[in-house]
Formats: C-alpha cells, sequence, structure tokens
C-alpha cells in the first residue's frame, strides 16, 4: 500500500503526538476528536481535513487509525450510528492502538471481514514523546497478508514493530504485560508502605531490594516516589485499574480466573476510590500508607 489516506480518531496525549509524526513524513490524515482544540493543531499542520463522523472518515480513508480509551468506546465509533462499520471500503483496514478486550477484537474484526476489510489490533509500548518521533514498541495481530499491507505505515510509527499472530494476540499481549507491570508495582509500593509503617528507612529498604533480582525499571518508578516524592512512571492508576478490568474479562472468557489480578484490581479501584485515580500507579503508596496507620 502506498501512501495511503489516514483516518485517526482519537488526538489525546499519544494519537495526537503519531498523528502529527504522520503529517512530518507526508502522509494526508483525516481526523475526528471532541477536543476541538486538538483537531485545529492538526488541520493547522496541513495535509489534513477534519471529517464529522467515523462513516464519513471511513469512506475517505484507506487505512483507519483508533486511539480511544476503552473497549466501549470503540464498539461505539465502530457500531454506532454513522459510525465507521457502515462506510468502511473493501480493501481498506482498521487498526486499534488502544488497550482493548480481545473479544471485542475479535467480533469487531469478524464484521469488517464481511464488508470486504481488514483488521489489526496494534496495542503500543512507550511514551507519546516516542509517538512524535514514530518510536513506539508496537504489538500488532491479525491476518499476516493484512499485517504486510500496512506493516510499512506501521514502521514510520514504531522502531519495533512485532507480528504477534492471530486478530487479538496484540492486546492479550498487551493486557499480560500490564498485568504483570501493574500488579509488581501496586505490590512493590505496598512494600514500602509497610516498612514505613515499621520504622524501616525506605531508602535502605530500596538499596537492600535492589541489590538482588527483586530489582526492576518498576521498583525504581516505586521509589521514586515512595522515598523521594516524584511522580515518573507517566501511567495513572485509573488506567492500571481498567486494564487489569480487562486482564480479569480476558481470563474470564477463557474460563479461569487470577486471584492475583482481582486482589490487584481491587486495591487499584479503592485507590480511584480514595481519590488518586488520576496520579501515578507509584502513588498508591498514599493508600497503603494510610491503610498501614
Amino acid at each position: 500500500m502506498t501512501q495511503p489516506t489516514i483516518g485517526f480518531i482519537g488526538l489525546g496525549l499519544m494519537g495526537g503526538n503519531m498523528v502529527e509524526n504522520l503529517q512530518k513524513r507526508g502522509f494526508q490524515v483525516n481526523v475526528m476528536d471532541l477536543n476541538k482544540e486538538a483537531v485545529a493543531k492538526v488541520i493547522a499542520r496541513g495535509n489534513a481535513t477534519e471529517v464529522t463522523s467515523g462513516k464519513e472518515l471511513a469512506e475517505k480513508s484507506d487505512i483507519v487509525m483508533l486511539a480511544l480509551t476503552t473497549s466501549n468506546v470503540v464498539e461505539m465509533v465502530v457500531y454506532g450510528e454513522n459510525g465507521i462499520l457502515a462506510g468502511i471500503k473493501e480493501g481498506a483496514v482498521l487498526i486499534d492502538f488502544g488497550t482493548s478486550i480481545p473479544a471485542s477484537t475479535r467480533k469487531i474484526g469478524a464484521d469488517l471481514a464481511k464488508k470486504g476489510a481488514g483488521m489489526i489490533d496494534a496495542p503500543l509500548g512507550r511514551t507519546p514523546a516516542h509517538a512524535k518521533d514514530g518510536l513506539l514498541n508496537i504489538m500488532a495481530a491479525g491476518d499476516i497478508e493484512t499485517f504486510n499491507k500496512i506493516k510499512p505505515v506501521l514502521e514510520q510509527q514504531g522502531e519495533n514493530v512485532f507480528h504477534l499472530g492471530v486478530l487479538g494476540a496484540g492486546h492479550t499481549t498487551k493486557l499480560i504485560n500490564n498485568f504483570i507491570g501493574m500488579t509488581t508495582v501496586t505490590a512493590m509500593s505496598q512494600a514500602f508502605a509497610v516498612a514505613k509503617a515499621a520504622g524501616v528507612d525506605g531508602q535502605q529498604l530500596f538499596d537492600i531490594m535492589s541489590a538482588g533480582p527483586s530489582n526492576s525499571p518498576f521498583m525504581q518508578f516505586c521509589k521514586f516516589y515512595a522515598v523521594d516524592g516524584e511522580e515518573k512512571l507517566g501511567f495513572s492508576i485509573a488506567n492500571a485499574n481498567k486494564d487489569l478490568g480487562y486482564f480479569n474479562q480476558m481470563v474470564a472468557d477463557l474460563g479461569s480466573e487470577s486471584l492475583i489480578a482481582q486482589g490487584t484490581s481491587a486495591n487499584l479501584q479503592a485507590a480511584v476510590d480514595a481519590g488518586l485515580g488520576q496520579n501515578d500507579v507509584p502513588v498508591i503508596f498514599d493508600y497503603f500508607t494510610k491503610l498501614a496507620q
């Protein structure tokens, strides 16, 4: 596919930077977002058109890209009145860059296939700064022919582009990755809170733990907040809570359960209820500290 027209929905911090990168690389983009200021920034850079519905965006685009917050929002944009499904062209491809429930992804892919369109789930690793420079990690999955068709575009957006298998495998991998990461951060944050309650110096605890196999970037992020009072992870408790909920749903869809994930999810939800949802995940240390008092 040579220099396709891109339709992009979701101009948040990550999506907005991804669009800027595409524009810098000469792509024509059609965009849609509720944030009109974000849309105006895209239009001002040129080679861009605002559309008013998913149907119009799909009709005018060869590749439709989504950077949205939840599976429910993705389904609304796809299936809603004047949604993407109503306008998708035969041969077009939908790429979901968000973190979604794999069962939902597979359902959308099947419905797109009935109209002769393809789908790739391609959740992201790294930060919005990497997105602006086209240096993301992209965990793509779907039909290999469809993947190869849009791979040159993904390579303009990601430094590392992985193909992980059938549709839904990308979202599955991302949820597993976030389950491991957020469970680790939650457990380590509670460890620092318990140490504080017991009168153990947090810096000394970090020095001891980081000298052994527990050392990791996640431990560094937990120490940055619990000891230094700095938020550096750049991933909110609310987002972590959403992803753990999706992980639990995915496990349930597989006919199983994860008591570990349920425990992590319960603590994240409690932190959200305590008003910490928009803070970095290591700030759950404050919630655990109050529990230990």
